[in-house]
C-alpha cells in the first residue's frame, strides 16, 4: 500500500460513459498459466467485495493455474464453459505467459470482440492491453496504458503515462502497483464513486 494514503484515489477518463446492467453485474475473470497473481487475486477480490458477480475462467484445459509467481490458483469454471454465457464485464489480468495465452485464445478474443462490438465494457492491466487487445483491434479509436515495457506496442502512446485511462467502456492500467485504482476505477464506473470511496478506506487505500 502507500505509505501516505491521501483522502482520494484518481484515474484519467475520456469520453465518459454511463455504464449500465441489470441486477448484479456479471464480470468475467480469465487467468491462465503465467498470469500476475497480485494482480488477477486484487482484481477479483475488490469487485467481489463490491458485490459483484464475479466468475473466474481457466484459459486451458485445467481449472487449476500457476501463475507467474508460481502461486496456484483455481478457477471457477473453464473459459469453454464461462463461453456460454453472458458477460457485462470482461477483465483482463496481465502477467506476459498469462497475456500470450489470453491473445492465442479465439473464444477469449471473439468473447472481447464481442463486447466491444456491443459497447459492453471490457478492461486490461499490465501486459494484456499490449499483448492482447491491441492486435486484435481492440484498442481502436480509444485511448490506453499497458505495463511500460510494452507501451511501444500501443498504437496510440498519447496517454500511456497514465496509471489508469478509461476512455468509454475501455479501462486499462499500467502494472501490479496500480492495480487497487485499476479496481476501484471499475467499481466507481459500474456502482459510482461514493461505493468505491467507501472500498478504498475500508482497505486504508484512502485516508479513513
Amino acid at each position: 500500500m502507500r505509505s501516505n494514503p491521501g483522502d482520494e484515489y484518481t484515474f484519467t477518463e475520456i469520453n465518459p460513459t454511463k455504464w449500465t446492467f441489470n441486477n448484479s453485474p456479471q464480470i468475467l475473470v480469465p487467468i491462465a498459466n503465467g498470469s500476475e497473481e497480485m494482480e488477477a487475486v486484487m482484481i477479483i477480490d475488490i469487485l467481489r467485495r463490491a458485490k459483484a458477480n464475479v466468475v473466474v475462467a481457466a484459459v486451458g484445459d485445467n481449472l487449476e493455474i500457476l501463475a507467474s509467481r508460481q502461486v496456484k490458483l483455481v478457477a471457477d469454471i473453464l473459459l469453454d464453459e464461462a463461453a456460454k454465457f453472458s458477460y457485462d464485464l470482461i477483465v483482463l489480468p496481465g502477467g506476459l505467459g498469462g497475456a500470450q495465452t489470453f491473445a492465442n485464445s479465439e473464444i477469449l478474443v471473439n468473447m472481447l470482440k464481442k463486447q466491444m462490438e456491443t459497447n459492453r465494457p471490457y478492461a486490461a492491466i499490465c501486459a494484456s492491453p499490449a499483448l492482447v487487445l491491441e492486435p486484435n483491434g481492440l484498442l481502436k479509436g480509444k485511448k490506453a496504458t499497458a505495463f511500460p515495457a510494452l507501451c511501444s506496442k500501443l498504437s496510440d502512446q498519447s496517454h500511456a503515462e497514465n496509471r489508469v485511462v478509461v476512455d468509454g467502456s475501455l479501462v486499462t492500467s499500467r502494472g501490479p502497483g496500480t492495480t487497487m485504482e485499476f479496481s476501484l476505477a471499475i467499481v466507481e464506473k459500474l456502482f459510482g464513486r461514493d461505493k468505491a470511496l467507501d472500498l478504498a478506506k475500508i482497505m486504508l487505500f484512502t485516508r479513513q
